[in-house]
């Protein structure tokens, strides 16, 4: 295991270009143990890119990724598309690809707040249960790193506290590091330790309060 506050992914000098257009340019980032980092940006800042690279999805044109040994990454979605019409339960869709130890599928639904719902039908779910389904199960393979792509999209003001507080929760119980994926600082402003704003390049980086007053953000 990595120790607490060892970099689990490294980024440095970082550049991506595809079909011939440069997406990201000289990226620097540490994503370290424990931490909860965001990056904001406008559609088109390269956002989905950069969680695509630290997944192992795309390479970079430029510069060098190093990640821990055996580092454990889970991913959830902004969105999942569900036919409404498919028989399929909360407990079922925990354990697909393949079957779950039983308590360890209750107990990911209980820590993300969907203790008992089991036998709901995914269908059934509201927007905030669904966004927490999709959190427990990411959370069943004890990832060292958590990564978020938008997460809250889509929830109103209440489900979106709700579910920034849930994250914020799974990272003091399991010391998990994580990197969220959002346009609004405002709405991940509280959860985060740590904000990057990303516009093709790095513009800014600190506290979320430092982000926040930035000339380079505001503007």
């Amino acid at each position: 295991m990595t120790p607490q506050g060892e970099p689990l992914v490294t980024l440095a000098g970082v550049s991506v270009a595809l079909g011939g257009q440069s997406i990201l340019t000289d990226i620097d980032l540490a994503i370290r143990r424990g931490e909860i980092v965001t990056v904001v940006g406008p559609n088109g800042s390269g956002k989905t890119t950069l969680m695509r690279m630290i997944i192992g999805a795309v390479a970079p044109t430029a510069g060098r990724i190093a990640r821990a040994p055996g580092l454990r990454l889970s991913y959830v979605p902004q969105r999942l598309a569900i036919d409404p019409s498919l028989p399929i339960t909360a407990g079922r869709f925990m354990n697909l690809p393949h079957r779950r130890d039983p308590g360890r599928v209750a107990a990911a639904l209980t820590r993300a707040g969907l203790g008992g719902l089991g036998s709901r039908p995914v269908s059934a779910l509201s927007g905030g249960q669904l966004q927490r389904l999709l959190l427990a199960r990411a959370m069943l393979s004890e990832p060292d790193l958590l990564i978020l792509d938008e997460g809250a999209a889509g929830l109103d003001q209440p489900g979106v506290a709700a579910y920034y507080a849930r994250v914020e929760q799974l990272r003091a119980e399991t010391g998990c590091a994580v990197l969220m994926v959002s346009h609004d600082l405002q709405v991940v402003m509280r959860a985060s330790d740590h904000v990057i704003c990303l516009n093709g390049h790095i513009c800014c980086e600190g506290t979320p309060e430092s982000v926040s007053l930035s000339p380079a953000y505001l503007g």
